[in-house]
């Protein structure tokens, strides 16, 4: 569309969140009782939907109740989830259900009700471009407003000193499998997208599920409990040297505290980088319940004699792949132990290989001659959250803050939904300069490393002086 942008005629804002998943609906939530800021986010798609693809019956949260938007940053908030359950008179229900861990449609409902009661969400509506206005000292946000159906209904301009990202991830296809995901005919299809071909999937002749963290082991899980005993015909393959367990230990834990955050964040640049591909088992291991279940299904099946007809393989990676008919595919598999390659034929595949951190670049090319970046031009993030800008930019207290996309920099916590509350209460105190949320000077029993740096949490913000950048950060 090439329509030109409205006039540049809005009253500044303090603070512009752009997307609403869980990590900015949580900014939002504790956002809403001060009411001396003037904050507004935006979401292009039409309502809020989290995970819609994998809400399976019996799927659980992988982390307690008490991770939900706002508790363990403000136990009194009107948007908690005990609160929730209170105001739909589920209170004793639940109390008696005992359930620590609560099901992946619950904890999507609970969020759909918060953001269909907090004020200055707007969906539909879709960010096209962030600016740095220097005459102003300003930033511009661009948005096309959407009608119904996802096309464009009207342009939109607002101006504000800050910015929140929280723009989340998307379904990652490995390449060797990319030309598959977008050819039409055998279904091949993310595990974002399971429930939506479930029937589809469950009426192919053979199944090959790809990925050995926790949404294959549901996929697969769902898929053999409703095909017949003896005609399974399921596969299930993963790069990971086992199906194995996440790290839920009480020690491991801590690994998703404040404590650990800031403890990565001082690290230097490689030892980050190596850390974060050697912590998988921390956030891509499978829950142990659901390991349980899969191997007592294949058990029930062996009660009448003989064996299911599932096979699991662990160590495999798919090195390519091709149509071989209109009905059939075949992928060219390779052991990384054995050293060994094979090829497996068959009928549909669901990849449940992850999801990825969305770029950043795209809605922030605008910024772009004002961003620092890493050795491997990643943006760099300090430890409040913050993009490290020109001091041309920051030294106007205007600022742009990241959730859900700090991996790299704070570790393997920032997807976590348990550390979400604590992110938005510090984001919000650097914000605005006031102790909003009081945040814990400890949360771990664990000492990460020997020197220990103070303080533990990040001052509110003091007027903006020009610093050299450090490396590193």
């Amino acid at each position: 569309m090439n329509t030109p942008p409205p006039p540049d005629t809005d009253t500044p804002r303090d603070l512009v969140g752009i997307g609403i998943g869980p990590s900015n609906l949580s900014l939002a939530a504790l956002a809403h009782p001060l009411a001396e800021l003037d904050a507004v986010f935006y979401e292009q798609r039409p309502r809020f939907d989290w995970h819609p693809g994998l809400l399976l019956d019996g799927a659980r949260v992988q982390v307690p109740f008490l991770a939900d938007l706002v508790t363990l940053a403000d136990p009194t908030s009107p948007w908690s989830f005990l609160n929730y359950l209170k105001t739909h008179h589920r209170l004793y229900p639940f109390y008696f259900a005992e359930r620590f861990h609560i099901q992946r449609a619950e904890y999507d409902t609970y969020c759909r009700w918060v953001a269909d009661h907090l004020p200055g969400l707007h969906f539909r509506h879709q960010v096209d471009a962030v600016r740095w206005n220097p005459e102003r000292d300003i930033f511009e946000v661009d948005f096309t407003q959407l009608d119904t159906d996802g096309e464009a209904e009207a342009l939109g301009r607002t101006h504000t000193r800050n910015i929140v990202l929280g723009i989340g991830t998307e379904p990652y296809v490995p390449d060797p499998l990319r030309p598959l995901v977008e050819a039409p005919g055998v279904p091949v299809l993310h595990a974002a997208d399971y429930l939506a071909h479930r029937d589809t999937l469950l009426a192919a002749g053979h199944v090959t599920v790809v990925g050995s963290g926790q949404s294959g082991a549901e996929v697969f899980l769902d898929l053999l409990r409703h095909r017949p005993a003896g005609h399974e015909r399921l596969h299930w393959i993963g790069r990971t040297e086992a199906f194995a367990p996440m790290e839920y230990s009480k020690l491991g834990l801590e690994h998703f505290t404040p404590d650990y955050t800031r403890y990565f964040h001082a690290l230097t640049e490689p030892v980050r980088d190596r850390l974060v591909s050697a912590q998988w088992q921390l956030h891509k291991g499978i829950d142990a319940g659901t390991l349980a279940a899969i191997h007592d299904e294949l058990y029930r099946r062996t009660l009448d004699g003989g064996w299911p007809d599932a096979v699991l393989t662990p160590g495999v990676r798919v090195r390519t792949a091709g149509r071989i008919s209109t009905t059939r595919i075949e992928l060219h598999l390779e052991h990384t132990q054995q050293n060994t390659r094979s090829r497996l034929t068959t009928d549909a595949v669901v990849l449940a290989t992850g999801h990825r951190e969305r770029p950043l670049d795209r809605i922030l090319a605008g910024l772009d001659p004002y961003l620092r970046r890493d050795s491997r031009e990643r943006p760099r993030i300090d430890e409040r959250f913050r993009l490290v800008l020109d001091p041309s930019v920051t030294a106007t207290g205007c600022q742009v803050y990241v959730q859900n996309a700090e991996r790299h920099t704070h570790g393997v916590g920032a997807p976590d939904l348990g550390l979400a509350a604590w992110r938005s209460a510090t984001v919000l105190n650097t914000l605005t300069g006031k102790d909003n949320y009081p945040l814990p000077t400890r949360t771990a029993f664990t000492t990460f490393g020997l020197e220990q740096r103070q303080p533990q949490i990040p001052p509110a913000r003091r007027p903006p002086t020009l610093t050299p950048l450090r490396d590193g950060i």
